[in-house]
């Protein structure tokens, strides 16, 4: 995922919401990145199996899962919303604060956020995403390495992650911020390669 060309320095939510509508766009700190085509049929079928498999879990529970496209708005301070720099669409986001969430999607830092690679956005989701969770306060990070099988996962530490913690995508994985819960990998067998 490239940025965009810019004709001027900084955007804003303000101009992302005028952008149109059959374009997928994020921004970083007022950086404006054109979203990849359409994913895989790999990429979906593990999106889809992953979130029913949180649904699932989080039924009559207070947190919510969501999938892309879904706009996560990341404040600096407490700005306008049309002032806010920072707008992602990960691939998956799990909010469990309701006052977070209203028609635009969320504001602010969502509990856990995955991120499903493709190869024009592996290294955004690793460096440039990953600085960008910490920084607002995502209590957990996931990467899932859908060809190779590997699962990197970060845990928020007070202010900052930890360190990586990287898994095949095998058995279960247990998820940290939500006790109870651990992820089956059954389904990423040859049948998602």
């Amino acid at each position: 995922m490239k940025p965009a060309k810019q004709t001027r320095q900084s955007y804003t939510y303000a101009d992302y919401q005028q952008w149109p509508e059959g374009e997928r766009w994020e921004l970083i700190d007022g950086e404006a990145y054109a979203m990849s085509p359409a994913p895989t049929r790999t990429h979906q079928a593990v999106v889809v199996e992953l979130v029913r498999q949180i649904a699932n879990f989080l039924e009559g529970k207070p947190c919510q899962v969501f999938v892309a496209p879904f706009d996560v708005r990341l404040p600096e301070r407490n700005e306008a919303d049309d002032q806010i720099e920072t707008v992602v669409q990960p691939d998956i986001v799990v909010v469990c604060d309701e006052s977070k969430l209203d028609e635009k999607g969320c504001r602010g830092a969502p509990d856990w956020v995955i991120e499903v690679l493709s190869p024009s956005t592996a290294c955004k989701d690793h460096v440039r995403k990953k600085s960008l969770y910490e920084r607002h306060g995502v209590r957990e990070y996931w990467l899932v390495h859908p060809t190779d099988h590997v699962l990197t996962r970060y845990r928020l530490e007070g202010k900052a992650f930890g360190p990586a913690l990287i898994d095949e995508t095998e058995g279960s994985t247990e998820v940290g911020g939500l006790p109870g819960l651990a992820i089956e990998w059954g389904f990423m067998t040859t049948d998602t390669d």
